[in-house]
């Protein structure tokens, strides 16, 4: 199983987590996004990583990646066992998708929304947080792939340039959990160690 992943790419991020969480078997190829290699043309419409091979299979965008590998090596579990709770955590995942992420590109991309962008994310993370003082993770107690989602953006907080005020001090406590997990240590480049002082 081979992942191409950018090395500050939040997206690709997440999928590295994925792996290492499960401790599987696995090669991840560093393409750096501004000198994409003939091999990742190939595979990716437009060379846009993530994109993970498996033999014949060749899978891009990081939810559908991340699920793909929970279903397919289902220890630990990241997507929970019940239908009823995977549907509200695929929703979650979607609005996490529309309300954060989309945010996040209005911000690598610069100029004059980037500001709106930032106070966008602030806010959605600000009253996430509710969510946190009452449980350990976001479904819960146990760390799922909603978890996996939000993490990379809230280890890059400060590149983005997005303050949380003390509203959000839960989600600051569950961010430093989610940092201290080793799937999360393991899964991080040296670009992405040096984003954080």
């Amino acid at each position: 199983m081979r992942l191409y992943s950018g090395t500050v790419c939040p997206y690709s991020h997440r999928c590295r987590i994925v792996l290492f969480e499960k401790g599987m078997d696995f090669e991840v190829i560093d393409v750096d996004l501004m000198d994409k290699s003939e091999d990742l043309a190939a595979i990716s419409p437009g060379g846009k990583v993530p994109v993970l091979v498996e033999r014949d299979l060749v899978l891009t965008e990081a939810n559908i990646i991340n699920e793909y590998i929970d279903e397919r090596f289902p220890h630990p579990q990241l997507m929970p066992a019940d239908p009823v709770m995977r549907g509200r955590a695929r929703l979650f995942l979607f609005r996490f998708e529309q309300e954060l992420y989309s945010n996040v590109n209005i911000i690598m991309q610069g100029g004059k929304t980037a500001d709106k962008a930032r106070a966008s994310i602030r806010d959605n993370l600000t009253q996430l947080s509710q969510i946190l003082t009452k449980q350990k993770y976001l479904l819960g107690n146990d760390f799922s792939m909603l978890d996996v989602s939000v993490a990379p953006l809230l280890w890059r907080l400060d590149h983005y340039g997005i303050v949380l005020g003390k509203d959000a001090a839960p989600m600051l406590k569950y961010a430093e959990r989610l940092f201290s997990r080793q799937g999360f240590i393991d899964s991080l480049t040296p670009a992405e160690r040096a984003m954080r002082k």
